[in-house]
C-alpha cells in the first residue's frame, strides 16, 4: 500500500489483491468508499476503519481522501481501456490512447480525454442528420398522420410533422459534451487540462446536454465519423464508469469503478468470437446448457459457459474465462476445473479451455476415469495489445486444432 498527497487530501493505494489497510476515516468519506463498490470501509472504532478492496479497481475522491485500487500485476491506465473498449466491440488503435501512463488515474483520463477530443475535434464539430418532431403551421417533410389525427381531429392546423435536419446536435457530440462535463467536475484535474477541457466544451454549446442518468444516445459507427469514434469510445466509457457531483457541503465527490472480472470475461469472448470466425462454425457467448433431467423445470440444473464454439448447430469446444488465477493470492483453479468438467459433460464436448490472466505456461490436465481435457491457457494481460490479441489467436488456432483432431478420432 502507498501512502501520500498534501495535508487536506490523502492518497491511498491497494493492489486488488491486497488484504487491505486500518485508516482514520471521516464517516463521510467512509460511506461514499462504500456506495461506490470499490472497497468495504469497516467501522473499528475511535474513527479508524479497516479499508478492504472489493474486487473492482479504480479510484474514488472526496474532499479529504483519494483511494485507488490497482490492477494486479500493476496494468496501466492504457492496457486498462484497450480491455475495456475492446469489451466493448471496438479497440482502441494502439495510439489512441493518450501515453500518459500517469500515476493519477484522474489526470491520466483527463489529459487522455482532452487529447482524443481536440483530435476529433481539429476539424471542426461534426454534423449529421438529426430527425425533429413538431407542430408548424406550413408543410415540412413528412405528416406524421397518425400523430395528426391522435391530437387534432378534425384540425388542419397546426400540423404535426417530421423532417430531418442537418445540425450539430447529434447523439456523437450530445456523448462527447457528457463527458468534457463530466470530467471537467471531478476534483482536483490539473488546471492546465480542465482549462483545455472546457475550450473543448464551448465547441459544444449548441448541443443539447444529457440530463444526469440519461441513458446514452446509440450511434452507428460510419464513414463520417470516423475522427470521433475513438474519442466516443472513451467517452462512453467514462459516462458508463464514473461519476462526479457534489456531495454534502457542496464537496465535489468522484469514482470510477469497473469489475475487472467482467471486463476480462467481455474482453475474452469479444476478441475471441473475432478470432474463431477465421474458422468454420459460430460462438455464442453466455450459453445455456442443461446438466440434468427433471420432472418438474424448477427441478433442472443448467449450466452457463462463457463461450462454446458450435458447429452445425452442435457444440464442439467450450471456454471459461477466469481473471483470478492459481497464482493469485487465496484464490485456485480447482472450482474452476469442477465447473469445466460440468459444461463437457453437459455439453458432450471432450476438451474445455480454461482461460485465466497471468504468466505461465499452458497446461493440458486429463480427467481421471473421463475422456475429458481441460487446457488452462494463460493470459498475459502485461503485454502490449497487439500481442495480447496474438495470443487471443494462437488460444482460437490451438483450440479449433484440437477439434479437427477430435473429428479425426472419431472416424
Amino acid at each position: 500500500m502507498q501512502r501520500g498527497g498534501g495535508s487536506a487530501v490523502r492518497h491511498l493505494v491497494l493492489d486488488e489483491l491486497s488484504k487491505g489497510t486500518v485508516e482514520r476515516l471521516d464517516a463521510a468519506s467512509a460511506a461514499f468508499i462504500n456506495a461506490s463498490g470499490l472497497a468495504k470501509a469497516s467501522p473499528m472504532g475511535m474513527g479508524l476503519y479497516r479499508i478492504e478492496p472489493a474486487d473492482k479497481v479504480g479510484s474514488v475522491r472526496t474532499a479529504t481522501l483519494q483511494l485507488d485500487v490497482r490492477p494486479k500485476d500493476r496494468l496501466g491506465l492504457s492496457r486498462l481501456l484497450f480491455l475495456l473498449s475492446y469489451a466493448g466491440n471496438q479497440g482502441f488503435r494502439a495510439d489512441s490512447v493518450a501515453a500518459t501512463e500517469d500515476r493519477e488515474l484522474w489526470s491520466a483520463l483527463a489529459e487522455s480525454l482532452a487529447q482524443m477530443a481536440e483530435r476529433a475535434l481539429g476539424r471542426g464539430v461534426l454534423q449529421g442528420y438529426l430527425t425533429v418532431d413538431e407542430s408548424l403551421r406550413t408543410v415540412k417533410g413528412r405528416i406524421r398522420i397518425s400523430d395528426q389525427i391522435s391530437r387534432r381531429p378534425g384540425m388542419l392546423v397546426p400540423l404535426e410533422v417530421s423532417y430531418d435536419e442537418f445540425t450539430e446536435d447529434i447523439a456523437e457530440n450530445r456523448i462527447l459534451r457528457a463527458a468534457l462535463e463530466r470530467m471537467g467536475q471531478v476534483p482536483r484535474v490539473r488546471p492546465d487540462v480542465l482549462s483545455r477541457l472546457r475550450q473543448l466544451k464551448g465547441k459544444l454549446d449548441a448541443v443539447t446536454r444529457l440530463p444526469a442518468g440519461a441513458p446514452l444516445p446509440p450511434w452507428t459507427p460510419s464513414r463520417m465519423n470516423v475522427r470521433y469514434q475513438p474519442v466516443l469510445r472513451l467517452a462512453e466509457l467514462i459516462l458508463k464508469n464514473a461519476s462526479a457531483e457534489a456531495g454534502e457541503g457542496k464537496q465535489q465527490t468522484a469514482s470510477f469503478v469497473v469489475d475487472m472480472a467482467q471486463v476480462f470475461e467481455d474482453f475474452v469472448g469479444t476478441a475471441l468470437r473475432e478470432a474463431m470466425a477465421a474458422y468454420p462454425g459460430e460462438m455464442r457467448r453466455q450459453f445455456n446448457a442443461l446438466l440434468s433431467e427433471a420432472v418438474h423445470d424448477a427441478d433442472r440444473l443448467s449450466v452457463r459457459p462463457d463461450a462454446v464454439h458450435l458447429l452445425g448447430g452442435r457444440p464442439v469446444v467450450v471456454y471459461n474465462a477466469k481473471y483470478k488465477a492459481g497464482t493469485d493470492l487465496g484464490a485456485s483453479l480447482t472450482a474452476d476445473h469442477y465447473q469445466m468438467l460440468a459444461h463437457c459433460t453437459a455439453l458432450g464436448v471432450p476438451t474445455a479451455w480454461l482461460v485465466y490472466a497471468g504468466v505461465g505456461e499452458m497446461k493440458l490436465r486429463r480427467i481421471l476415469n473421463t475422456d475429458i481435457d481441460i487446457v488452462e491457457f494463460p493470459l498475459d494481460l502485461s503485454m502490449p495489445p497487439s500481442d495480447i490479441l496474438a495470443a487471443v489467436a494462437d488460444l482460437a488456432r490451438q483450440s479449433w486444432g484440437e477439434v479437427v483432431r477430435a473429428a479425426r478420432a472419431v472416424r
